[in-house]
């Protein structure tokens, strides 16, 4: 695990720097009122975290599952009734404690991020009190981290708005009116987390409407008007609406998955997406990072053989390089 995830050789090494570590807890977590976590789960946490700190580069851990609808026995659920929500929050706050209390020893090489893609399963526009429990979450979060002392009193932290999507993070949604809005914590050491998939078709779908090219100048098998323009112009929306302002801004996710098998051209666009949206994020001073999912092969987002040890995309993980390198 140590040395798939760092990479063997040392252009791989020197390049990439972080190491995002998605964490679910859901049934490691005990009953009320303490929500203790397994020590073995926290233990494995901490072993994963150790591999990458222990290599020089940033890991960033989250709450990645718990609050999915899609996933059994979740429970950070932005949409439930209020009276239920007074649990959820304690549960929440207590959750973070632990973590917070766990790691407060460890140097700002550790960044923790206080949830995943919170939202209320509904991909239409965001529902004002479901929005309103999410920046309370992320309020939950801080306050709680802050207070566990060590190093936590000036460790960043990295905060998500509705989906992690752009335009309801900005609040610049277009035909969407908003009726609740990203609410940023009083804190000087706070970053806000996105993730990029678009087109989704490109990136993700596995519909009947999937793209297997990438670019503005590509006019068949391609999502019109949705490449680098597309690209220029939302991540701009991050840097005026963050960046200027003083908060940092990382791309917690993005990719595209392997659609070989449909298209063998797939990989040189696959490179190309990366290597663009590289490209424009560090133009602005966004932090990139990659989502590799450990699946290779088709539908895989894999960038790394963690069995073997071995780089299955090269061209990606080249093309990554060449962007965040490009002036």
């Amino acid at each position: 695990m140590q040395r798939s995830l760092v990479g063997s050789e040392m252009c791989i090494r020197d390049s990439f720097k972080t190491v995002r570590i998605p964490v679910s807890y859901l049934d490691m977590i005990g009953d009320g009122p303490d929500y203790k976590i397994d020590t073995d789960w926290l233990d494995r946490v901490q072993e994963v975290v150790d591999y990458v700190v222990d290599n020089d580069m940033f890991a960033i851990v989250n709450m990645h599952g718990d609050g999915y609808y899609t996933v059994d026995h979740s429970w950070l659920l932005c949409a439930e009734d209020d009276d239920k929500q007074t649990e959820i929050k304690d549960k929440y706050g207590k959750v973070w404690t632990q973590i917070a209390d766990r790691f407060k020893d460890y140097d700002q090489h550790l960044i923790f991020e206080s949830m995943n893609e919170e939202f209320n399963n509904d991909y239409g526009k965001p529902d004002a009190n479901a929005y309103e429990n999410i920046n309370a979450y992320n309020q939950i979060f801080v306050d709680t981290v802050r207070k566990a002392g060590g190093n936590n009193n000036s460790r960043y932290l990295l905060i998500p708005g509705w989906n992690t999507d752009i335009n309801f993070t900005t609040g610049d949604c277009d035909t969407y009116t908003m009726e609740a809005k990203f609410v940023i914590p009083n804190d000087s050491r706070i970053m806000v987390s996105v993730h990029y998939y678009t087109p989704w078709e490109f990136c993700v779908d596995e519909g009947k409407d999937t793209f297997y090219k990438w670019g503005d100048s590509v006019k068949k098998f391609v999502k019109p008007r949705q490449s680098e323009t597309l690209v220029n112009r939302q991540f701009d929306k991050l840097y005026n609406a963050f960046i200027k302002n003083g908060y940092g801004v990382v791309i917690g996710e993005y990719g595209s998955n392997d659609r070989t098998s449909k298209d063998k051209s797939n990989t040189i666009y696959r490179a190309y997406f990366a290597e663009y949206v590289n490209y424009a994020a560090h133009q602005r001073n966004i932090v990139t990072v990659c989502w590799d999912n450990g699946y290779n092969g088709n539908h895989g987002f894999g960038l790394f053989d963690r069995t073997e040890c071995t780089v299955t995309q090269p061209e990606i993980i080249k093309s990554i390089i060449i962007g965040a390198k490009a002036t």
